[in-house]
């Protein structure tokens, strides 16, 4: 029966008569008799309230929203990954200051930042936070988008805390920099001034205190943990004045520039600390809840908006589909969800359509994220947006029908107030996602809450949408 499955679900989108389809799909001694049915599903907007913010990709901004006419804030930390085959040169070739220890020329941090919202703002004036953590952020904790990073800034004074005003297009890098095949665009920062570690050792800036760090304990300098613990737990990126300006800050660098002088030759050298996937980042993201409230609201469609904004919430009339079909077999289960075209078309400051979706029970919202799950075609799925036909399609999610009837039943013949226990047993919720593939798959990979601006509205709300389904069994032989 699941070999004509494919077909049935082509066949679920016809309008012709199916009394005798299983005559063509099958031998004649098990002749499958199929019969398709339609019925509604209720949808309505809910708040995602926050979303889990452990991501490979940071954004850093603060924009208004010309849909709610409110602002959109983002902001992040970052630890920073050793690399294996890190070296320095020998103490000995270094420079050093009066009391014999070594000192760097300068140490530069760098937000390699790309896809920005709105690219007419490319030299909007923003101002933002450069702020040392005092506490590292756990491996093993789960943080949300709501969660403050002001907790782990180091407070003392001495500690890296700079104000930076910038632009998304660098202008302190040189017009011959800037027009480099291989420049990409970025945020530079100076930790240049004098710097002060917990222990109250002072340094005249950053760079040095990284070095003197490496020649007095290279083992903290073997991995980003013993790093991220011993030496620098990050920092935490925050926007502090300025609007228009929202970016994916897809690279950041930690840059300690030094001088090697040997017997015969004397030049300039540096270390790169990266902030990547391989250590611990979050994104912190302000909306304004008010405005977001008034949007979930609405009855006369639903709402898909990021980051950390509005999902769409599906109930599937699970008890009608399965009711007088108990013995029959769920081959197809079809739902498309459609796009409402964008009422501000001609806004340059509209928000983009998010590119891809999860289907995921309502129940198991969190712990999908939490424990880094995929998309598994039985409980959960995925489609990405048809621009063509202006949809989000789930050709088939009737394992996932089939899988809520079984958990359903189990629940009830246990405890008959199974169903008063579980309000969302047949409710599913919609959500804007983030993911990667391999080069021998396009399943998807590292599945992420999309953190970027995006918004759209879908047909439903007090007008429900239809699921189409094609049931099947064997005809009995007599």
């Amino acid at each position: 029966m699941a070999g004509v499955a494919i077909a049935a679900m082509a066949i679920s989108s016809c309008d012709e008569d199916t009394m005798n389809i299983g005559n063509t799909l099958t031998d004649e001694s098990d002749k499958l008799i199929m019969s398709t049915s339609s019925y509604l599903v209720h949808t309505q907007t809910i708040k995602a309230d926050s979303v889990l913010s452990l991501a490979t990709k940071c954004y850093l901004g603060r924009v208004r929203d010309p849909e709610t006419d409110t602002e959109v804030k983002s902001d992040f930390t970052t630890q920073f990954h050793v690399l294996e085959d890190l070296y320095i040169s020998q103490e000995s070739y270094l420079p050093k200051d009066e009391t014999g220890k070594v000192v760097a020329d300068s140490c530069i941090l760098r937000l390699y930042v790309t896809s920005p919202f709105n690219s007419e703002n490319n030299y909007t004036l923003m101002k933002m936070h450069a702020q040392e953590l005092g506490t590292c952020i756990e491996t093993g904790q789960k943080y949300y988008s709501n969660f403050d990073p002001q907790a782990l800034v180091r407070k003392d004074k001495g500690a890296v805390n700079v104000s930076h005003s910038f632009t998304y297009k660098n202008m302190t890098d040189t017009d011959s920099e800037r027009e480099a095949s291989d420049y990409l665009d970025n945020i530079r920062i100076n930790l240049n001034q004098p710097y002060t570690d917990k222990q109250g050792n002072t340094y005249n800036n950053y760079g040095t205190y990284i070095l003197r760090k490496y020649f007095e304990n290279k083992k903290n300098f073997s991995n980003s943990y013993l790093f991220n613990h011993e030496v620098c737990p990050g920092m935490f990126f925050e926007i502090t004045d300025g609007l228009g300006f929202y970016a994916q800050v897809s690279d950041i660098g930690l840059h300690v520039y030094y001088k090697v002088t040997r017997p015969d030759t004397t030049y300039k050298a540096s270390i790169t600390l990266a902030g990547t996937k391989e250590v611990l980042q979050t994104t912190r993201i302000t909306n304004d809840e008010a405005a977001l409230d008034q949007l979930a609201k609405r009855k006369d469609h639903t709402y898909l908006k990021t980051p950390a904004g509005l999902f769409t919430e599906v109930t599937f009339p699970v008890d009608e589909i399965r009711a007088n079909h108990t013995n029959d077999s769920l081959l197809s289960a079809k739902i498309t969800f459609q796009r409402m075209n964008d009422s501000l078309s001609s806004d340059t400051r509209k928000l983009s359509t998010p590119k891809s979706l999860l289907m995921v029970q309502k129940d198991s919202l969190k712990t999908f994220f939490e424990n880094s799950k995929k998309p598994d075609g039985k409980t959960t799925y995925y489609c990405n947006f048809n621009s063509s036909y202006n949809t989000y399609a789930f050709s088939n999610v009737s394992n996932l029908i089939t899988y809520m009837w079984e958990v359903k039943k189990a629940g009830e013949a246990s405890d008959p107030q199974w169903v008063a226990k579980h309000p969302d047993w047949n409710k599913v919720v919609l959500v804007p996602i983030t993911y990667t593939t391999t080069t021998t798959s396009s399943a998807p990979m590292n599945v992420e809450h999309d953190m970027s601006l995006t918004s759209t509205r879908l047909v439903g709300g007090d007008t429900p949408i239809q699921i189409d389904i094609v049931y099947g069994k064997f005809k009995e032989q007599k």
